[in-house]
């Protein structure tokens, strides 16, 4: 602390006992006149008293805003002066980290701008960098701390960091370990030997992280009890760095002792109606089984859950464990304190500046009144995130008396209204770009709209729709859209013009069901710069109007819209179509008898699975499945509009939408089936299946940004097809690709660009290399 520099021009007015009748603040800024008198204590009308202007010097210097106060007084008038702290203007990293890296170890210092500065936080600062640092790896690294006057009033900041080598891990022993390999005890430790291909980015690459160190021990008991070794002993990890090269051995002592299993499992409870021997069912421990401690602790959550949903939003349970050693067995006995049941008093939402509060309101499960349900409670932040509307949303539980809690609703509102963009570049199409404006929260209100073109070289396409998806928030849905659609395929040029509508309703939590019905006017041409083929004459020259009836039936219980990180989709639809229209004389000729009536079958299948609760890591899996299928009558004709095709986004990467199909080759008035390495007319599939796995990583929180690896492929047949020499039979086709997606939830909605790889190209199969499409999801 600087010297106290008091100057009291009091002596008189002390043996006097003067009171004070007015006090001054010259050079205060930080603090007002009033704040300074209470920190002061002393007030006019006050006698001056010296030990009480000492304290409240004292008082002042420890706010941390000042580098000198002294007091003097004049007459009845006590004024106090302060040298106020300069404030940091600029606070910068030199030397090392950037983006997130440099904001997360700023953060780390403590400092921000607009501090003011104090030798002892920076010296601190400069410690938390440093050991940050090491955290990370990194030895004998070296800060040091430049300050720049900006202004009477304000300097600039800048740590400049020298850091030092990173130590990485060459060995790690486990002296004792026999019943246990150590690949399994070193799999949850946050220092481990490095991998054989730990230069590769995401595998393990050996750097120490010696913050962590003393917990490992911890980690490697954890591991052990989870094979029901709860007598094993870990000594505390002895690390040997050679600093020549930077290289360290570390060392555990173990002493693993016996393996339990389950003997009995009870559960102490008090309440009415509960049975226990239900609850022991659920569990996911079982007599003879061997102990698992994060079993254990699963259960225990599990019996919470299910306790919660009588209305115990407060219940505890305490697991007592007996050991029998000779028979190496462990009998649990959960203890149920389920405190007071209480009741829903209030539902208080925060954090929706655009959203009407009806519309959260439709998706929590639990109102004024309610007695309290665990897993409604939790079925109600899910389904606030299966909305999209939300980046973040967040349930707590407020006390406000013995049986009563408030739930308090906290959401961060995503950018709903988007445009939407998409495209790629073939080989074939080159770029191409589409474009549509749409919110899924019109002014809050949770209607989706979506008014959307597509310019390029190859299409020109229109639509306008609207949902809403709770009307009067009931339970019931109702959808309409009408499209124009202009679209160049290899071969031919699809026109339509078309409306749907739909009513839809919500049954049960986690199931929607739709019934509507829809029409298209089609007039396809054969493209007037292709070599036109009989075959094309056949199959791309349709025009004819279709009316459907359309099902659908969804099951949905992910927890969020576009990143979900947990749950299921599964959905199956039907459309019922009936054609009108002449057929060609061409296609008469070659057996076809009439347009087709058909039933379209289609059926999605999503699986998610968050891995961060058991490796610490934001790794996200995903499976995904699609498949469809054509039926009509012998010898009708399915357009080449209606058929199936396959490749692109949603269905096979790394091959151009709609280029891969079965195909057959005209030659001298015969037709047969395109080989391998030939080339013929597309005509479209009545079956189609793709298969999709994934795994994605973080690449930026705060960008948003994240890296997803797939490997993709799919299946296309048809059915026979009748030919004036008689029918063609059709192998099916398979295809494969993998490659990587960056994904990024940006605000103007989600981008995805997509590099790809076809792993099985034929002879005129049309690849893409890179493509990307904003606004979509699955």
């Amino acid at each position: 602390m600087k010297k106290i520099a008091l100057t009291l021009v009091l002596a008189g007015a002390l043996l006097m006992a003067e009171k004070i009748g007015r006090i001054e603040y010259i050079g205060l800024a930080h603090l007002s006149p009033s704040v300074a008198t209470e920190i002061s204590g002393i007030h006019i009308g006050d006698e001056m008293d010296l030990a009480k202007i000492n304290q409240s010097v004292k008082n002042f210097y420890a706010q941390g805003y000042f580098e000198d106060v002294w007091v003097e007084s004049k007459g009845s008038t006590l004024i106090y002066h302060f040298k106020e702290k300069v404030a940091i203007a600029n606070l910068e990293i030199k030397g090392f980290g950037t983006g997130d890296e440099g904001k997360k170890l700023l953060e780390s210092t403590g400092l921000k701008k607009g501090d003011l500065y104090d030798q002892r936080r920076v010296k601190q600062a400069q410690k938390a960098l440093i050991a940050n640092l090491e955290s990370q790896g990194y030895y004998d690294t070296v800060v040091e701390v430049t300050t720049t006057k900006v202004s009477q009033s304000s300097i600039s900041l800048v740590f400049d960091v020298n850091k030092g080598e990173k130590i990485r891990i060459q060995k790690t022993n486990v002296v004792g370990a026999k019943e246990v390999e150590k690949g399994e005890l070193e799999a949850d430790l946050a220092n481990k030997e490095i991998d054989f291909w730990g230069w590769i980015p995401f595998l393990n690459d050996g750097v120490a992280k010696v913050d962590q160190l003393e917990y490992d021990s911890y980690r490697m008991k954890e591991k052990y009890m989870e094979k029901g070794y709860l007598d094993a002993n870990v000594s505390k990890p002895l690390m040997k760095v050679d600093f020549g090269s930077y290289r360290a051995d570390i060392d555990y002592q173990v002493e693993e002792g016996i393996q339990y299993r389950i003997g009995k499992i009870n559960i102490t409870q008090n309440l009415k109606g509960l049975d226990s021997k239900m609850l022991i069912n659920e569990l996911t421990l079982k007599p003879g089984k061997v102990f698992n401690i994060k079993r254990m602790r699963s259960d225990m959550d599990i019996l919470k859950e299910q306790i919660g949903n009588r209305g115990y939003a407060y219940v505890d349970v305490i697991p007592q464990m007996h050991k029998d050693l000779k028979a190496q067995t462990i009998d649990l006995n959960y203890v149920v304190r389920e405190g007071v049941p209480v009741t829903v008093n209030d539902v208080l939402i925060s954090g929706n500046s655009v959203t009407k509060d009806r519309v959260i309101r439709r998706y929590i499960y639990l109102a004024p009144g309610d007695k309290y349900n665990a897993t409604d409670l939790k079925d109600s932040k899910n389904a606030l995130g299966r909305t999209g509307f939300f980046e973040k949303v967040d349930i707590e539980t407020q006390r406000v008396s013995e049986d009563k809690i408030n739930l308090l609703v906290k959401v961060k509102e995503a950018p709903t209204g988007t445009i939407s963009a998409g495209g790629g570049y073939g080989s074939y199409e080159g770029l191409m770009v589409n474009a549509s404006i749409s919110d899924k929260n019109l002014l809050g209100s949770g209607i989706s709209s979506t008014l959307g073109f597509e310019l390029s070289k190859i299409s020109t396409n229109y639509n306008l729709s609207f949902t809403n998806p709770r009307v009067w928030d009931s339970l019931y849905s109702l959808g309409l859209s009408v499209y124009k659609r202009d679209y160049e395929y290899i071969n031919f040029t699809q026109d339509q013009l078309g409306a749907n509508l739909s009513l839809g309703r919500q049954f049960f939590r986690h199931i929607y069901a739709s019934v509507g019905v829809g029409y298209v006017d089609n007039q396809s041409e054969v493209n007037s710069d292709s070599n036109t083929t009989y075959l094309q004459d056949i199959f791309y020259d349709d025009k004819y109007q279709k009316f459907s009836g359309l099902g659908s039936l969804k099951f949905d219980n992910t927890d969020d819209y576009y990143q979900p990180r947990e749950g299921f989709i599964a959905s199956a639809t039907v459309e019922l179509a009936s054609l009108s229209g002449d057929l060609d004389e061409e296609n008469i000729q070659e057996g076809y008898s009439d347009f087709a009536d058909f039933a379209k079958f289609s059926g999605k299948f999503g699986a998610y699975y968050g891995m961060e609760d058991l490796i610490d890591y934001d790794l996200i899996l995903r499976a995904k499945a699609r498949f469809t299928v054509l039926s009509s009558g012998d010898d009708e004709y399915i357009p080449i509009a209606e058929k199936l095709f396959m490749g692109g986004i949603g269905s096979v990467r790394g091959y151009e939408p709609y280029s891969l199909s079965p195909q057959i080759i005209n030659e001298n008035g015969t037709k047969r089936v395109a080989g391998e390495d030939e080339v013929g007319d597309r005509i479209g599939g009545t079956k189609t299946a793709t298969v999709s796995l994934e795994a994605s990583i973080p690449l930026s929180e705060a960008a948003k940004m994240r890296l997803a690896f797939f490997v993709d492929y799919g299946m296309i047949g048809t059915d026979p097809v009748p030919t004036a020499n008689g029918d063609l039979d059709f192998d099916n086709i398979t295809r494969s690709s993998t490659g990587a997606v960056l994904e990024w939830q940006s605000g103007f909605g989600p981008i995805n660009l997509v590099f790809a790889k076809a792993l099985d190209a034929k002879e005129g199969d049309r690849t893409s290399v890179f493509e990307f499409s904003m606004g979509t999801k699955f």
